[in-house]
């Protein structure tokens, strides 16, 4: 292995390190309600957007709230030594995606029937700390 390979190899993990994710998978809330919260946080700090979901009366923050948690306590578990004040975490990225569909099947007039889709999501997010030093 060259001497190029080596540090491209040790500076991407070493930024590896700076980043941590958390997913929430099959969450049975719809998407489009699930990014109406999403996009108010995104790219704030850590601090700021769980102020924001705290008092945001939404029931979708009330998840996104416990997920942005276990992001930050990932990115603990990470960097054992680093302090997450020292850090500066924000929301580098946070992602809804499409999940499962419920498909059911409501009565109608004239024996028809309307298909009902409950919708779910999966939600991604990912931390990072932007400035590099360890303390």
């Amino acid at each position: 292995m060259g001497v190029r390979k080596r540090e491209m190899a040790e500076r991407i993990k070493e930024e590896r390190k700076q980043i941590a994710f958390a997913k929430l998978n099959n969450c049975p809330t719809s998407p489009r309600k699930m990014r109406l919260v999403v996009d108010l946080i995104r790219g704030e700090k850590v601090e700021k957007a769980l102020q924001i979901l705290r008092f945001n009366p939404k029931e979708a923050s009330r998840r996104l709230e416990k997920l942005v948690l276990s992001a930050i306590a990932n990115w603990q578990a990470k960097n054992e030594d680093a302090s997450i004040e020292d850090a500066d975490l924000y929301i580098k990225e946070i992602r809804v995606d499409g999940g499962s569909m419920l498909k059911r099947l409501r009565p109608a007039p004239q024996g028809r029937a309307h298909r009902i889709r409950k919708r779910s999501n999966h939600v991604t997010i990912v931390v990072a700390a932007k400035n590099n030093t360890q303390s």
